[in-house]
């Protein structure tokens, strides 16, 4: 196909969204480190301005290109994330960036895109069936590859990610147990955290006793549902085992700071804390752009990257808040509606992938600032600062945008 302008037929309510996010974002950052002057709102300026050629090039390329390459990408992408481990650059306890100078670049942040599109070829073969068992380890090892060589960075919340892919294999045939053995794990390990395993395991007949009464093949069940439990009971037993040894000690701190079992506001609770008084102090309508007395204290860590939420609480108020959401979530529905209407399968599983990691983000981010998710750095597309953030989010949207403008020449 010859693209006779890189704008023709460009969904331009994802670009005026995505537009005024960006430099939404940038007021919050310029607002954050005000005080620190150490020139992260001018950086920030220029990843920004970066972003535009880049949005030009990922526009310019023909949006069969990221089909027909995808499973390169996607390898390159892998190559990347396993090259950290001997060229990698440490900063604060994590080797997950290259080092030239002073510029640093992040490969994880632009995996995601990686992944999404060797996701959409896999899926988009004809012979694909994710009921075949042989299809569903395939397509999760797609998944789960840039997982493991992203743990040991060690990055838990870019690899927490990852798994919103589940999702988008659950809206493409892959059986409804997967989803739900993934939040019954959930469930029970919080469960085991906050009650004692033999209470938990005493729920876990109970629910399994009412399945079995309800179900109208009751006597088919009673060995399946035997197993069950024996499966859950050992899962249980061992959830404080791995609590204790596995888990690193920061991260048992915040599990149970979340949990209520520890206070700790000057230690380990100190940022969401700071967060929660920071976003309560902005009540209606926010103290005002550059006004906010906890942002100008520096009184919240790392604001202008994770907690950057809290400037927008704090200095735009709810009301302030509630329009960042919107938007936010304007742009998410508006993706699902493109992908809803691609013509090929690549492009409409691409679409589903760039929705929820977009949305994981936004939800897992939120959920960190206002203290109902542990702390465990995940960006907020669009805001947070840094430009391997900016530029992976910008390429993972654009390239979807890309294909959805090439739709109409698709046949």
């Amino acid at each position: 196909m010859k693209n006779q302008s890189i704008t023709n037929n460009l969904d331009w309510i994802c670009v005026i969204i995505y537009s005024i996010l960006v430099i939404m974002g940038w007021l919050n950052i310029y607002s954050s480190s005000l005080s620190s002057m150490d020139g992260t709102s001018d950086k920030q300026l220029i990843f920004i301005i970066l972003t535009i050629p880049l949005i030009f090039v990922v526009l310019y390329v023909d949006g069969k290109f990221y089909e027909k390459y995808a499973s390169i990408i996607f390898g390159i992408s892998l190559l990347s994330l396993a090259g950290l481990f001997v060229f990698g650059k440490t900063i604060a306890g994590q080797r997950c960036w290259y080092g030239f100078g002073n510029f640093t670049i992040q490969p994880s942040e632009f995996a995601k895109a990686a992944t999404a599109l060797a996701l959409a070829k896999y899926l988009s073969d004809t012979q694909i069936n994710l009921k075949d068992v042989n299809r569903q380890i395939q397509a999760l090892a797609i998944v789960f590859l840039p997982v493991l060589l992203i743990l040991p960075q060690p990055d838990p919340g870019s690899a927490l990610i990852y798994s919103v892919f589940i999702i988008v294999l659950y809206r493409e045939g892959l059986p409804a147990w997967y989803v739900w053995t993934g939040f019954i794990t959930i469930l029970l390990f919080v469960l085991t955290l906050i009650l004692e395993p033999q209470y938990v395991i005493l729920i876990a007949l109970l629910a399994l006793a009412l399945i079995h009464y309800k179900s109208r093949l009751a006597d088919r069940n009673i060995v399946l549902s035997g197993i069950l439990l024996i499966l859950i009971s050992g899962f249980v037993l061992s959830v404080n085992y791995v609590f204790e040894n596995v888990f690193k000690q920061h991260h048992r701190d915040r599990f149970n700071i979340l949990l209520g079992k520890t206070v700790d506001m000057k230690g380990i609770g100190y940022n969401t804390n700071q967060s929660e008084i920071a976003i309560g102090s902005g009540g209606w309508f926010g103290k005002g752009f550059l006004e906010g007395t906890q942002t100008k204290g520096g009184f919240v860590p790392e604001q202008h990257t994770d907690y950057i939420f809290t400037t927008v609480g704090e200095e735009w108020g709810f009301v302030g808040s509630l329009i960042i959401i919107a938007l936010f979530a304007g742009l998410l529905l508006r993706v699902i509606y493109l992908a809803e209407r691609q013509k090929t399968k690549f492009s409409r599983v691409y679409g589903y992938c760039v929705a929820g990691i977009l949305f994981i983000h936004f939800f897992v981010n939120i959920a960190m600032v206002v203290g109902i998710f542990p702390t465990i750095g995940v960006p907020l597309p669009f805001f947070s600062y840094g430009g391997s953030g900016l530029w992976g989010f910008t390429i993972l949207l654009f390239i979807f945008l890309k294909m959805d403008a090439n739709k109409v020449n698709e046949w």
